[in-house]
């Protein structure tokens, strides 16, 4: 795809009376090796490419797509979009605007070390089979009847032209491996645990993530909660949440909440609502000082990285909750003019079909100075949540409940028993006034965010250390 050929359509579209005009051209490639308890049962490879035109035209925003890329075909999907917004103009409240902004006009390009190609289809097939083969043999008295794996390469590439001035070429691909297991005892029942490796790289990652040892090292832990797990304290207790959970947790009620287009209603229908109001920015405190969330697309070899934004806006650093205070929320160029405020950068698409709406990347609680011994160094008795089978949280992400996987007893600062599903339910403040110390160790995992009519999944690192809650009262469930 040419930069002249976007050009001419951005420039048609304003010949034809558009106030703003975008075109995108974008091309996902995917492989994809998937195997159920040790058989292989998919290998595919596909490649979704088009061009993605957003018309602000008669007062409304529009969009329309394509995948034929000739010049007649991206005129005749620049009408359908016109015609889209004069047939909706009449509906129309408040005119759409968009903040201004000084546009990008570069490349960005995530390097690899060893690229896809450097081995074969049957060596990838190995890395699979290895782990299947690795976990069935690790355990000794329970069994797995069923192991799912998939290994995953994509990679994205997009040139994004504006009337603006904007003009953005990116390049990133991504990597990602994740393994289903099912554990069961005919005495003691049967739990399950999906573990996921993902990041924006080559083929040297596997070697960072040693999936074979992590898999195995996980395995016997869990089959020790199985067997000898028992229930958590009746009483209320400190809990010490772990950094995979406390990343799911600040991705769901700090994340979501703080989407601009959420907070103003658009997603009501779609994927919820927000307890944060337009007027709680800068005022709310949701938490205490240990509450800080950092929304990130710029952290290097990242699940969710970018540089630019799809409205070609330079991406940065976002604080969403900042000392346990509302702060930033995520911005497109439409709802930062709402705001009175500038874009941060939230603008992303999963693919040339897909509208640009405001999408998390990385979202992470801000760590502290401890180690996790002196987190735990001076509970009598406790709990540390290390993981989760289960979760879900309400509509509006306030209230939330996390069914807990590997979890121990914390006796005298020490780890000791494990503890079979810990309940953790709690609101959102509840969750953010109630640390009381966060240890130094930050870590992330990849995940698919869901969002939008038509659904869109991107790409997204969540993450966070480990987090001490005081005074939980656990559930339990059977």
């Amino acid at each position: 795809m040419s930069e002249d050929l976007l050009n001419y359509v951005v420039d048609y579209a304003l010949s034809i009376g558009a106030k703003y005009a975008e075109a995108r051209y974008q091309i996902d490639e995917y492989f994809t090796l998937i195997l159920r308890n040790g058989e292989l049962i998919s290998v595919n490879k596909s490649v979704s490419e088009g061009v993605g035109i957003r018309i602000l035209h008669s007062n409304v925003l529009t969009f329309a797509a394509t995948n034929k890329l000739s010049r007649d075909e991206l005129i005749n999907t620049v009408k359908t979009a016109v015609g889209r917004a004069r047939a909706l103009s009449h509906l129309v409240k408040t005119p759409i605007s968009f903040s201004e902004e000084k546009l990008g006009r570069g490349s960005y390009e995530v390097k690899v070390a060893k690229d896809f190609n450097s081995l074969s289809v049957d060596e990838k097939l190995d890395i699979l089979s290895d782990l299947h083969r690795s976990t069935t043999t690790s355990v000794k008295e329970v069994s797995l009847p069923v192991t799912y794996c998939e290994y995953v390469e994509h990679v994205q590439r997009k040139m994004i032209v504006n009337s603006d001035g904007g003009y953005v070429i990116g390049n990133v691909p991504r990597l990602s491996i994740m393994f289903n297991l099912v554990m069961s005892s005919k005495q003691k029942g049967s739990l399950q645990r999906l573990m996921q490796w993902g990041a924006s790289g080559g083929l040297e990652l596997i070697d960072l993530w040693r999936p074979v040892q992590s898999v195995e090292d996980e395995v016997r832990r869990l089959e020790k909660v199985l067997l000898y797990g028992v229930e958590p304290p009746k009483e209320p207790v400190d809990v010490v949440v772990g950094s995979e959970v406390v990343g799911l947790m600040v991705h769901e009620s700090a994340g979501h909440p703080m989407e601009a287009d959420r907070i103003l209603g658009r997603e009501a229908a779609q994927a919820g609502e927000s307890f944060i109001k337009p007027e709680h920015v800068g005022k709310f405190k949701v938490g205490n000082e240990f509450a800080t969330v950092v929304e990130d697309p710029t952290i290097p070899g990242s699940f969710g990285y970018y540089e630019y934004d799809d409205e070609c806006v330079k991406a940065r650093a976002r604080y969403l909750y900042k000392n346990g205070v509302v702060c930033e929320p995520l911005h497109n160029r439409q709802t930062a003019k709402i705001f009175n405020t500038r874009s941060n950068g939230a603008s992303r698409s999963m693919d040339y079909s897909s509208e640009p709406i405001i999408r998390m990347s990385n979202t992470y609680l801000k760590p502290g100075g401890m180690s996790f011994e002196e987190l735990i160094e001076d509970i009598r008795l406790g709990v540390y949540i290390k993981s989760y089978m289960e979760w879900n949280i309400d509509d509006i992400r306030w209230n939330q409940r996390y069914v807990g996987l590997e979890s121990y007893l914390i006796v005298n600062g020490e780890l000791g028993q494990p503890i079979r599903n810990p309940v953790l339910e709690l609101t959102t403040a509840g969750f953010y006034n109630g640390i009381s110390g966060v240890d130094k160790n930050l870590a992330f995992y990849p995940g698919t965010c869901g969002k939008g009519d038509p659904s869109q999944g991107v790409p997204v690192w969540f993450g966070g250390p480990n987090v001490r809650l005081s005074n939980i009262r656990l559930g339990v469930t059977v």
